[in-house]
């Protein structure tokens, strides 16, 4: 039973990385695609690509995400804590993705995790949580919305005397490198979560101790999330890249530039699993706001910011009640 478990935890927590491509495709080229920097097709290519690459690029999220967050029992229950944790997740990746909003894949399986956790009656690490989660996940729209105001603000000061039409080229091809900075920051910061639930599921299932990641780990989370990117989220591009403010090439530039910014630091110094969606999200909030509060949709923003407070609780709920459910299947009952 164990090794049928663990080989379906991994073949769920890679559908899971699948699920995060197609559902954060937006973070990394809304800006570039609606601002025409980019074509749709190639901006989806090189957001694959940058992804894979960035996978690559470091394991400090992962741990955190393996090791921080619960501490799951040994054996064929903690394998199905891990289980119901990333069948919350999916869900509830799948019910944003369909109502076009980007919440957090990320704090989906954190909140997954710990609904799971609760249910089985299981250790959450609620200190772990605060540093490596709440505390990030409060500061780091914060920080990106006002990097981002003041790096458009400094934009609009230093090219206040340009022509506006020689303006928007130039920043429409530096959209290309800010775009891929991004695209780069998304691989670093969520395929490494993947690679956590994955090397937690090795642990509880016996199949290693410590949670160094494992390089077919690191190769097959990478590829997941490069496929899940490729094929696309464009209802959540509609609403990054036009229903929130409308971008212009300037304001497009300033927004993924300070949101990659913000990815590198939370993983490279922090090995903090941010959320990619709130940090672009927030930024090109940001931008819109210097050209006059009322450019920004706040109403839009709203409901985004709903989905974000309710992403954690109700990917633990669902976690949760498929926690049960797998416990009373048969054959799983007895666990």
């Amino acid at each position: 039973m164990e090794l049928a478990l663990i080989v379906t935890v991994i073949v769920v927590a890679l559908s899971f990385d699948y699920t995060n491509g197609f559902h954060d495709a937006a973070n990394a080229i809304a800006t570039s695609v609606s601002t025409r920097a980019l074509t749709p097709r190639a901006a989806l290519i090189m957001a694959a690509s940058m992804n894979l690459i960035g996978a690559f690029l470091g394991t400090g999220v992962a741990q955190t995400v393996g090791a921080g967050i619960i501490e799951a029992p040994a054996g064929d229950n903690g394998l199905l804590v891990v289980l119901a944790a990333l069948l919350g997740a999916i869900t509830w990746n799948l019910i944003t993705w369909w109502l076009g909003l980007p919440s957090s894949s990320s704090h989906a399986l954190i909140g997954g995790l710990v609904g799971a956790a609760l249910a089985s009656m299981n250790v959450v690490k609620w200190d772990g949580i605060v540093e490596k989660v709440v505390i990030p996940m409060v500061a780091s729209p914060l920080v990106g919305f006002a990097l981002a105001f003041l790096v458009m603000t400094a934009i609009q000061w230093i090219f206040r005397r340009a022509h506006p039409g020689r303006v928007n080229r130039g920043f429409r091809m530096a959209q290309t490198f800010s775009a891929a900075a991004m695209a780069l920051g998304h691989g670093l910061q969520d395929a490494q979560k993947t690679m956590g639930v994955i090397t937690l599921a090795l642990v509880v299932g016996g199949y290693q101790s410590g949670f160094d990641v494992q390089w077919w780990v690191i190769v097959v989370a990478a590829s997941a999330l490069a496929l899940g990117t490729y094929a696309g989220g464009w209802r959540i591009m509609r609403t990054l890249g036009r229903r929130i403010v409308h971008l212009d090439p300037p304001m497009g530039f300033a927004a993924e530039s300070v949101a990659a910014s913000v990815l590198y630091t939370t993983a490279f110094a922090f090995h903090a699993p941010i959320s990619t969606t709130h940090t672009i999200t927030s930024a090109v909030m940001g931008v819109g706001a210097t050209r006059r509060l009322s450019a920004v949709r706040w109403g839009v923003a709203g409901n985004i910011v709903t989905a974000w407070v309710l992403t954690i609780p109700m990917a633990g709920l669902v976690a949760a009640g498929c926690y049960r459910v797998l416990h009373i299947l048969p054959g799983l009952s007895s666990l």
